[in-house]
């Protein structure tokens, strides 16, 4: 039997969920999600299919006092709404700077979670960052609203490699100064 973790990390109330750590009991909806090509060909982490065992590892690290990345829930819970509908993570950068990600489970699309999800991380900023950066594939112009909608701002054209597709994608960057 494994113990359950708790991460120094805050829960934030938003609306219509909380941004929480994750637990070890998040293993299966995350790997339904996480697992469908459509989510995963819109990260740069997540393969597909994806292997056993990928979910757990995750967890461990995000859990994990050394992360370099700080993960939440994005659980619905609280409003008859499963308790993993995505997740958002603050990955650090530099001093000040992180990098937001962030996957919304299918039949969550377009009701607004991720632009939610967003603004509430960046309210509470956990890290007390002064800036914000993010990148999305230009074939996901859903997240870049999310993204504009909030405020952030486009810098240009980049690449990253989708570990889902294999490939080298082309991507907008964008950034938010908070300070």
């Amino acid at each position: 039997m494994k113990l359950e973790t708790i991460v120094n990390q805050p829960v934030i109330e938003a609306e219509r969920f909380v941004l929480r750590p994750l637990r070890r009991s998040d293993m299966g909806l995350i790997d339904m999600y996480a697992g469908q090509k459509d989510v995963a060909r819109m990260t740069t982490s997540i393969s597909h299919p994806l292997p056993p065992g990928a979910t757990e590892a995750f967890i461990t690290r995000a859990q994990s006092e050394d992360r370099v990345e700080d993960v939440w829930a994005i659980d619905g819970s609280q409003d008859d709404q499963p308790e993993v509908m995505g997740l958002i993570g603050l990955t650090r950068i530099d001093a000040g700077k992180v990098e937001i990600g962030y996957w919304i489970g299918p039949g969550f699309w377009n009701t607004g979670v991720a632009s939610e999800a967003v603004r509430v991380l960046i309210a509470a900023n956990p890290l007390q960052s002064t800036t914000i950066f993010a990148s999305v594939f230009q074939d996901n112009p859903a997240s870049a609203r999310v993204l504009t909608n909030c405020g952030f701002e486009y810098l240009g054209d980049a690449e990253s490699f989708s570990v889902a597709r294999d490939a080298s994608v082309p991507t907008w960057t964008y950034s938010l100064k908070l300070a």
